[in-house]
């Protein structure tokens, strides 16, 4: 008997056991995305950075190390299957191949923008890419509330956003996402929200009613064109402006997984049963992706939340797949 959560249209299978990861590579998996050939990458904070698994699970390929992506981030495919990833602690983006020839990158390795100053970068978290256009939107970030457009070939055109709570200002950019017609996405953590702009950076509209969205993606391949969010929690404690983040276990607060239309209309939420390691219940959400099937990929940064902290420390599941089920079948639903 498989386990369930959702309902209706939003149906999934839990499926926590998946992927061939080799088992030294137990750290957080701090982002995910899926190429157009479905290959599945997850960009973790072990000693091998990007990992390649075909759709199936099978380990095809990885690459790259600790000196060129000292605290892994995120990851986007874009349209021509480039690789484009964040480093928080490297303060860059760095476009490559498949497999990991750098094409192009844009910031200063190692060497941040001052704090709030608006410059790129200081902790960048995220990239998206124009569809029609190729230009670049990157979130900045952890220490910089800002969004920077850049040409394709790494030009700063502009940049938008400040320090606050209110329209068109961020409290950690910390997700970017575009959709068909080139409409950007951002994920402003802590203001538990996500803000909805033109190409050109006017403020369309504020999706509020989270806690804390982190990872995001939209499913540009489906007619619906859904966005999915992972929701780290409602209720957190911060042990200085730099650290990291520490979550209480509250049942229908987060951490969780939801789904939306792109007007905002909250369709599904899944996994919403406080924060473990029991049967549907989510640590860390942190990147997402949608396989061309529907399956919802989930990354958990759970060695930071979590595993590190436990006494004695120990490997936490850092990744969750999330089977589309397209019929009815009888199962256990959390």
């Amino acid at each position: 008997m498989s386990l369930q959560t959702g309902g209706g249209n939003y149906l999934y299978e839990i499926v926590e056991e998946w992927g061939e990861m080799p088992n030294k590579w137990t750290y957080d998996i701090a982002g995910v995305a899926v190429d157009s050939k479905g290959n599945i990458y997850m960009f973790n904070r072990g000693d091998i950075p990007v990992v390649i698994l075909d759709d199936r699970g099978k380990f095809l390929h990885s690459w790259g190390d600790k000196k060129m992506f000292p605290r892994a981030h995120g990851v986007t495919i874009g349209p021509d299957d480039s690789v484009w990833l964040t480093d928080v602690y490297d303060h860059t983006v760095r476009k490559c191949t498949a497999d990991g020839k750098i094409l192009l990158t844009i910031g200063v390795s190692g060497k941040p923008a001052k704090a709030m100053s608006g410059e790129p970068f200081n902790q960048c978290t995220h990239v998206a890419v124009n569809p029609h256009t190729g230009d670049l939107f990157v979130s900045d970030g952890y220490l910089n509330p800002k969004v920077h457009k850049y040409t394709p070939d790494g030009r700063l055109l502009y940049s938008w956003g400040q320090p606050g709570n209110g329209p068109g200002e961020f409290n950690l950019p910390h997700n970017i996402a575009t959709d068909r017609d080139g409409y950007v996405y951002v994920a402003d953590r802590h203001n538990n929200r996500v803000q909805v702009f033109t190409p050109n950076g006017k403020l369309e509209h504020i999706w509020t009613g989270m806690a804390m969205p982190c990872g995001m993606c939209i499913d540009t391949r489906s007619p619906e064109q859904l966005c999915y969010i992972g929701e780290l929690s409602s209720v957190w404690w911060t042990r200085g402006l730099t650290d990291f983040w520490e979550a209480w276990n509250r049942p229908g607060m987060g951490p969780r997984v939801s789904i939306y239309s792109l007007d905002g209309t909250l369709r599904a939420r899944l996994c919403d049963n406080g924060q473990g390691e029991g049967p549907g219940q989510l640590i860390a959400p942190h990147g997402m992706a949608v396989t061309p099937d529907g399956d919802i990929l989930v990354a958990e940064v759970s060695w930071t939340i979590l595993g590190s902290s436990l006494k004695p420390s120990r490997p936490v599941r850092n990744f969750l797949r999330l089977a589309k089920i397209k019929k009815s079948e009888h199962s256990t639903h959390v």
